[in-house]
């Protein structure tokens, strides 16, 4: 409690009361400013700024509808990445066979599957169980692999060899193996080497099946293509005259072929050979030759190897199995024709780099010129490898209907690449 004074004199009394009562004034004061600032703050809140509040709450109301149109937009260009993905996956053949379909032949099934290793995993390569090498293509031509496939396991495998090779003309290569016995064919009249290179043996050695013609005779009256035209000829026929005697300018001599070789030239690759002459001329001279050929309308491998040859049966869309810088020569014609885009003539003509050596020779001989475009696209190729042209040569023929074609024939030798 506060004290309180009397003053006497003047006629008036005074009572004084102490801080307790002025610090109790200021604090009611302080607090009727609080609840008035507060009322003045809510008043403001709720009554004066009703469209800041709107407009925040739109705000986050557009970022959640952003946000959730974008998740939206995410999960599309998923969705859509993984259609192509699936789509690509189809188109060229990546996809694994499927197995559970209908109709599926038992021993493909059996082929196809992977088998553990029984050791478990391989230390050296890392693998754990062996996969099957099939070409991707077949996926593509399922009806037709499985009636490749079906046979009697242990039995004689059907006469379908045709059936096989539409399937590698398809890019199914390398086909499945089959656990089958092929029909045997007697090879009688076989001519010991170098007697076999233009001797005819008995025709009853070949496979005529799936053929047009059955006999040699109807063969060499045929032209089968731009380069086997009478090829299977080897007695009397132009095979006897070929490479030693040139019918044109854009006929090379494989001896002076062989002299650009300076001497090094000993394996040659022979790319679509027709029945293997220029394998039979290199044998002559002590080279030895690997033809690529496949049995279109003729059997090229049986008659390549009757003549002590070595034929390779394998399509030009397959990668050689060479190893690189194995061949010190490599031998093309219309061959190399491939057609489709450039960019299918670039592969086969990277891989034939590949096993050509540094300094091998590349022979392009009597490459049909169709138009410019083809030859331009190929010198293009050519100049690109920057081989060396140690002979070149553009040439006119006349075909069997009068009309003029132009050739092209080229000796190249590959340049050493650091």
């Amino acid at each position: 409690m506060g004290s309180v004074s009397l003053k006497v004199g003047d006629g008036t009394a005074k009572f004084k009361r102490t801080s307790y009562c002025s610090w109790s004034s200021a604090l009611n004061l302080l607090m009727l400013f609080s609840v008035i600032t507060t009322n003045l703050f809510a008043l403001y809140a709720f009554t004066s700024s009703p469209k800041t509040q709107s407009l925040n709450y739109q705000q986050h109301k557009n970022i959640s509808l952003i946000s959730e149109h974008v998740k939206m937009i995410l999960r599309e260009i998923d969705l859509s990445q993984k259609k192509l993905a699936q789509m690509e996956k189809e188109l060229i053949g990546y996809e694994s066979i499927d197995l559970s379909r209908p109709n599926i032949a038992d021993e493909l099934k059996v082929f196809l599957e992977h088998h553990s290793l029984p050791l478990g995993k391989d230390s050296r390569s890392g693998i754990t169980e062996m996969v099957a090498s099939v070409g991707h293509s077949c996926e593509k031509s399922g009806e037709l692999l499985s009636e490749y496939m079906r046979y009697k396991v242990d039995g004689t495998c059907p006469d379908d060899w045709s059936v096989g090779q539409n399937l590698i003309l398809r890019g199914c290569e390398p086909l499945p193996r089959r656990r089958c016995f092929v029909k045997t064919m007697p090879k009688e009249g076989l001519q010991p080497l170098p007697t076999s290179l233009w001797k005819n043996v008995s025709e009853k050695i070949y496979s005529w099946s799936g053929l047009g013609c059955k006999n040699l005779g109807c063969l060499n009256v045929k032209k089968l293509n731009r380069d086997c035209a009478g090829c299977f000829d080897i007695v009397k026929g132009y095979e006897t005259q070929k490479y030693a005697n040139p019918r044109g300018k854009n006929d090379f001599l494989i001896d002076d072929v062989l002299a650009m070789g300076n001497g090094g030239i000993r394996v040659g690759f022979d790319i679509g050979g027709g029945s293997g002459t220029f394998a039979a001329r290199m044998f002559e001279r002590g080279v030895t030759v690997v033809t690529a050929t496949l049995n279109v309308d003729a059997p090229f491998n049986e008659f390549i190897a009757a003549r002590g040859l070595f034929p390779l049966y394998l399509s030009l869309d397959h990668r050689f199995p060479f190893y690189d810088n194995v061949f010190d020569l490599v031998h093309a014609a219309n061959g190399l024709d491939v057609g489709g885009r450039a960019e299918k003539l670039e592969f086969l003509m990277f891989d034939i780099d590949r096993i050509l050596r540094a300094g091998g020779l590349l022979w392009l001989d009597n490459f049909y010129c169709s138009n410019d475009d083809k030859k331009m696209t190929l010198t293009r190729l050519i100049e690109r490898f920057g081989y060396k042209k140690l002979k070149w040569v553009v040439g006119e023929k006349i075909n069997g209907a009068g009309k003029s074609e132009v050739y092209l024939s080229a000796v190249l030798q590959k340049p050493v690449r650091v």
